[in-house]
Order: structure tokens, then C-alpha cells, then sequence
């Protein structure tokens, strides 16, 4: 990577995830699962505030008429900032109590995709939910064990998907109307020594921004030929999602977490988790609104 302009955000998440840039708020936001606190940072002013659920926190998305959508353990609700009154919307996986929310996105059609995964890290014990103004989950993906990173193509025919343990980046093809999603190759395998895939987005090149979990950045691939094209390397080990915001969407916003680290390794890397702002070359898309 050439050099870059980086800031961080002491803001010192446990598990810091789900990075998410709203342009009508200018602000950034994000989660600490565990902490179950919901991070809203203003760019123009630096300002951040946080707010606490007692729960664990897995996802915030833009939702309609100025609203947020959280993740709540295995419920979706929507979320007030202003009156913090919080409405439910619907939960899934009602037996499985060990079970959680994990990453989730917003397709360009305006539906919830939201994957799950055991508080255990039980192999295979997660799925991937789709979810529209119905507000009935359909699962799209079963066997999951830590259902994590997705992106689509601007051409909206493709849709990129990751199971942290498996070490690789699916390619789907992605029927937009329906949101029908099917299995078409590998577009990426991690190497050894990389650490694992975890959270991504996607820049205007069609190019995978990924944060790499024990692999200390934010590694870009090329989906078509599954080449490391560049690294944002970060002054932490555990690296855990990332997302393009900004007024002219070329500031990434990156994630990181303590989780999994011993006094010593904190000590070692006392920014694991924090924010970290960086300026790149190429920039990304808005995230897209949720119908609901």
C-alpha cells in the first residue's frame, strides 16, 4: 500500500464489528457485540456517542425514514436514535438459544441478508436469512459456522459471501428480483498465514476489501482471479470488518477487536479495538437503505 492518512478512533471494543456510513447523518456507525453498545461517530465534528443494549449487538443497518436496524441476539428491530425507542421486527432460530446474529447487509432491492453462528463456534451450527418487507426470514445458506462477509457487484449480478473457517470467499450468482442467490465457484482462498476472512466491502473496481481476523489489515483481492492486490496494514492483530463512507466514499472505516488477546498481547497492541480511519485511492458505494 502507498502511504496513507490514518486516524484511529480510541473507542476500545471487546468485539468491534459492523462498520456502516450513513451520508444523510454523516456519521459512521458500529457495533461491540459483546458490550452489546452501538457506536455512532460524526465525521464533521468527531463527535462519538454510545449507546448500550442489554444484548449482544451484531448488526446496525440503515432502515427507512431515518431510522436504525440492530441486531439484537436473534431479533431484528428497529431502532430510534432520537427517542430510543425500539420496535421489534422479527427473530429467527427461537430454539436455539446458544445461537446469534452475526454480520449482515443490505442487497440493492432493500432486502436484510443476516447470517447467524453459535456463541460455541459449533461448526456448521449458523445459517444466512434473507429478509424482506414480509418480515418472514428465509434462509438462503445452512451449515454455516461463522457466517460473516458479503458484498454485490454495482451490476448487481453477483453476490460474494464468507464462512470465516473455511478460509475462502464464495462467488454466488444473484438473481436481483427475486433475490435468489446460487453457487458458482471460489473467488478467493486465504492463504496460510493470513489470518482468517471476517468482514469486506467492495470498491468501484469490483475489487474485495477484507478485513483479516489474526492477519493485522485489511487485505484487497481481485474476485476474478483471487490475487492480494494490496494491504492496509493495521497496528493490531484482530482485524474484523471495514466499510467506505465519506463525502466522496473514499475514507474506509475499519474495525478491530480484543477479543481472543492476552494481557500481554493488549499491552503489546493497545489499539486493538479501536476505529481506524484511512483514506484510499479507489473509492466504494453507499450502503443500500432496508426496506423496512
Amino acid at each position: 500500500m502507498k502511504s496513507i492518512q490514518m486516524k484511529s478512533i480510541p473507542s476500545q471494543c471487546f468485539l468491534g464489528e459492523g462498520p456502516l456510513w450513513i451520508a444523510k447523518r454523516g456519521c459512521f456507525f458500529w457495533v461491540d457485540i459483546e458490550k452489546g453498545n452501538l457506536h455512532r461517530y460524526h465525521l464533521a465534528t468527531e463527535q462519538l456517542e454510545i449507546r448500550h443494549f442489554p444484548h449482544r449487538l451484531a448488526v446496525v443497518l440503515e432502515g427507512k425514514n431515518g431510522k436504525l436496524i440492530l441486531g439484537l441476539d436473534r431479533k431484528l428491530v428497529r431502532y430510534d436514535w432520537e427517542t430510543q425507542e425500539i420496535e421489534e421486527l422479527c427473530a429467527v432460530e427461537a430454539g436455539l438459544t446458544l445461537n446469534r446474529f452475526n454480520d449482515g447487509k443490505v442487497d440493492p432491492q432493500g432486502r436484510i441478508w443476516i447470517g447467524t453462528m453459535s456463541t460455541l463456534f459449533t461448526e456448521g451450527a449458523g445459517s444466512l436469512y434473507r429478509i424482506d418487507s414480509s418480515l418472514q426470514p428465509e434462509c438462503q445458506l445452512k451449515g454455516l459456522t461463522i457466517s460473516n462477509g458479503m458484498a454485490w457487484t454495482a451490476d448487481m449480478q453477483i453476490f460474494y459471501f464468507i464462512d470465516t473457517p473455511t478460509k475462502k470467499i464464495q462467488e454466488f450468482t444473484f438473481d436481483p428480483m427475486s433475490g435468489a442467490i446460487e453457487f458458482r465457484r471460489i473467488a478467493v482462498e486465504i492463504p496460510e498465514g493470513l489470518g482468517f476472512p471476517d468482514g469486506m466491502c467492495i470498491d468501484r473496481d469490483g475489487m474485495l476489501w477484507v478485513a483479516h481476523y489474526a492477519g493485522s489489515g485489511v487485505y484487497c483481492w481481485n474476485p476474478n482471479t483471487g490475487q492480494l492486490l494490496d494491504k492496509i496494514e493495521l497496528p493490531v492483530p484482530h482485524v474484523t470488518s471495514c466499510c467506505f463512507g465519506g463525502e466522496n466514499l473514499d475514507l474506509m472505516l475499519i474495525t478491530t477487536a480484543q477479543e481472543n488477546l492476552t494481557a500481554d498481547d493488549l499491552e503489546k497492541y493497545p489499539q486493538s479495538g479501536d476505529v481506524f480511519l484511512v483514506n484510499v485511492e479507489v473509492g466504494g458505494f453507499e450502503s443500500n437503505p432496508a426496506m423496512i
